[in-house]
């Protein structure tokens, strides 16, 4: 009875969120067939020539797409190494071919990430050549380097550009454009436009606004940090642009679509949401200093819970602390709620964190007396990351951050759940006392290296926990957990 009542629990969760991605997507781009779109990077960019690009349609002429220079973070040891990578993108629709020639010697291996969109480049000499056949947010790695490769974002078309002398508009054509103090404010009832030939050095500040939009080919420079910032703000989206950070606090009805956040610094979250409630993520890449995304109640002064989380169809790599976190932060005098959270069809490319509190490509940690509940992850997919652990849901008392242990976490739905690789370390499930702890977790078609992880599994030992034969360390204060087909 109580299994029925959390699959029809989690199965309003799932209408819930569709309705909402319905709702959102009514006002998307549609975009026309066959078109390329390349952009010239203006005077003073910063750029690498770690690799050329070029990129054509059927049977057209080359054209060539600029590599801007962005920083990574790279831990050595327990040391940050900031290392210079690269950075291209172009909008297009139909089919492109992708030509990309490294500049530093031959190419001896060479992928194309993530690896379930399976695309298999031909490699010449030290140049390498594909076909897309839609927006692809890629990662191409040359000789195994994860720290010096091209972060390729193959953009959709955007059809209706605003019109540059529309009273409503905010239009930054191609060019450097840098703003007073540093910032740009961004004023209610407004559409920004950033041109893909556009490089704005400063930080977009959509804060105590509504219905503002945010979109473009463009990019914030990588040496702002926050790039943007969306703070007690209601109706609010952001789409195509490049940045470091894209935080929400206090806010409600927030779109972020095809955002790609990379940062380099110390604490570089990368989309993180805060005390806010209906914020939806479609197809976001982000590469992280820190988390990558993350959902926190009362923090940075902005108060309450989380209602109605959704992130789908995005790529994540954290080069420190987790893909994804949930918790921690809180009113520990005033309890807070998170609930109703979804992460969707989403590539883990990446996980490195050595310090065992904050290890978890999927991670729940509740702390300040919060109650975390009804979350789902669905067709997740991990590739084999350098260290951490693929799960860490914890009611904890972590008192650097917290004030107080979590109050629980209940209702955490794995379904689809897909882990190939053989640098995971032990993931942990546990409560904290018998008044705090941790409910009702089911995995469904769990597969470690194509294996099926269930409780009735051939070959499980009937004294074995099923989480042994997965690596989970399921610890005390803990109830409800399954793993069925």
């Amino acid at each position: 009875m109580e299994k029925n009542k959390r699959n029809s629990r989690f199965t309003s969760i799932f209408k819930c969120c569709v309705a909402l991605s319905l709702f959102l997507m009514m006002g998307s781009i549609s975009y026309p067939s066959d078109k390329l779109v390349t952009y010239t990077a203006p005077q003073g960019a910063l750029l690498n020539k770690d690799f050329s690009i070029r990129v054509r349609q059927p049977g057209k002429e080359w054209q060539a797409v600029p590599n801007h220079l962005i920083k990574v973070d790279e831990v050595r040891e327990t040391n940050h190494h900031v290392e210079e990578s690269s950075m291209a993108y172009f909008d297009f629709s139909g089919e492109v071919e992708v030509s990309v020639t490294f500049n530093n010697g031959p190419v001896r291996k060479a992928r194309i990430r993530p690896l379930s969109y399976g695309i298999e480049p031909t490699v010449k000499g030290n140049s390498l050549t594909f076909i897309l056949d839609r927006p692809r947010n890629l990662s191409v790695e040359v000789n195994d380097d994860l720290f010096h490769n091209l972060h390729l974002f193959a953009n959709p078309i955007i059809k209706d550009i605003p019109e540059r002398n529309d009273p409503d508009v905010i239009f930054f054509g191609p060019g450097i454009h840098e703003f007073e103090d540093d910032k740009f404010e961004v004023p209610s009832n407004k559409t920004v436009y950033v041109d893909g030939g556009a490089i704005l050095r400063g930080q977009l500040l959509i804060h105590d606004v509504q219905n503002v939009k945010v979109i473009g080919s463009g990019m914030v420079e990588h040496t702002v940090k926050m790039g943007v910032h969306i703070s007690n703000a209601k109706n609010i989206e952001v789409e195509g642009i490049f940045t470091t950070q894209c935080a929400t606090g206090g806010s409600d009805s927030v779109t972020i679509r095809n955002v790609k956040s990379i940062s380099y610094y110390g604490w570089g979250d990368g989309l993180n949401v805060f005390a806010s409630n209906n914020v939806y993520f479609d197809r976001v890449f982000c590469r992280n200093s820190d988390d990558c995304t993350t959902v926190y109640a009362t923090r940075k002064g902005f108060e309450g819970g989380c209602k109605n989380i959704v992130m789908e169809n995005s790529t994540l790599w954290a080069d420190v602390a987790h893909p994804i976190m949930i918790g921690i932060h809180g009113n520990a005098q005033n309890f807070d709620i998170i609930e109703d959270l979804v992460y969707r069809n989403i590539d883990i490319l990446d996980h490195k964190e050595a310090q065992l509190d904050y290890q978890g490509c999927l991670a729940i940690n509740g702390g300040d007396n919060n109650i975390i509940r009804n979350v789902l992850f669905e067709d997740i997919r991990i590739e084999d990351f350098r260290q951490g652990q693929l799960f860490n849901i914890r009611i904890f008392y972590n008192q650097k951050y917290c004030e107080a242990p979590g109050m629980g976490i209940e209702n955490v739905h794995f379904k689809n759940i897909n882990y190939t690789g053989k640098n995971a370390e032990l993931s942990i499930i546990a409560g904290y006392n018998s008044d705090r702890m941790v409910k009702n977790i089911t995995f469904e078609n769990l597969r470690i290296n194509g294996k099926l992880i269930t409780d009735d599994m051939p070959g499980k030992p009937a004294w074995y926990k099923t989480g042994d034969m997965a690596r989970i360390f399921i610890g005390e204060h803990v109830e409800g957990v399954s793993f069925v087909e």
